[in-house]
């Protein structure tokens, strides 16, 4: 169970993962070494799963993104470990979730540019014998970016 320090302190640590053990001590009224063997303890029981850098998708060449729906033709589970095989071993794929309703998944996907995105949908995707349908919404702006978690 995680307490209001714990909670402060994972808050703190999703909007910069470089803060010190000084440094978050500082911030929750805690000794360095307090911090520190707090922020152990999260890592230890799986609160913090890790550590990554956010990239400017522009800026290293990502300029489309998209939320592409996927409808199965089968939910045999070797066509599900299948899709989930072929979504994993995709790049312009960061994310994928599988869903209640008329879509099976919904996959979040980078892609440099248009042409990109539609050899994605028409030459992966579709041919993929266990899809039925793919849909696809291209981002126009987003109006939030990714956010941390509620803690």
């Amino acid at each position: 169970m995680l307490d209001d320090t714990d909670s402060r302190l994972l808050d703190a640590l999703q909007k910069d993962a470089h803060l010190t053990a000084q440094e978050l001590g500082e911030r929750l009224n805690l000794s360095a070494s307090q911090a520190g063997r707090r922020r152990q303890r999260l890592e230890e029981q799986g609160y913090i799963l890790g550590y990554a850098a956010r990239l400017d998708p522009t800026r290293v060449g990502l300029h489309v993104q998209s939320f592409v729906q996927v409808q199965m033709a089968s939910h045999a589970p070797e066509a599900a470990r299948a899709f989930a095989q072929l979504i994993a071993a995709r790049r312009e794929v960061i994310s994928a979730w599988t869903l209640t309703g008329e879509a099976d998944y919904l996959l979040r996907v980078y892609c440099e540019d248009l042409p990109a995105l539609n050899r994605l949908i028409h030459q992966v995707l579709l041919p993929h014998p266990a899809v039925a349908r793919v849909q696809s919404q291209i981002v126009m702006d987003q109006l939030k970016p990714d956010a941390p978690l509620p803690t």
